[in-house]
């Protein structure tokens, strides 16, 4: 669960960099959904990553759900809900 409107911005730059595709929502609730497509150690470094959040994020848990691997996504993007 995480309650701050930036840390979206930045995952969307992370991803980029680790090659991986998807997406990454903001819940009304305020907490934030992801789905990570790529490598595994770069799913895993990204995983990492949004366990600390960027500055000034309260990361308060990471949940994490694995799948069979598909190729759904063509880049990583922010999604409405």
């Amino acid at each position: 669960m995480v309650q701050e409107l930036a840390y979206r911005w930045q995952p969307i730059q992370k991803a980029k960099s680790l090659g991986l595709k998807g997406w990454i929502r903001n819940r009304p609730d305020g907490d934030v959904d992801a789905i990570l497509q790529g490598e595994e150690t770069a799913v895993m470094d990204m995983i990492d990553w949004m366990r600390k959040g960027p500055p000034h994020a309260v990361v308060r848990n990471v949940s994490v759900q694995w799948s069979f691997p598909v190729n759904l996504f063509e880049d990583f993007r922010i999604r409405g809900y």
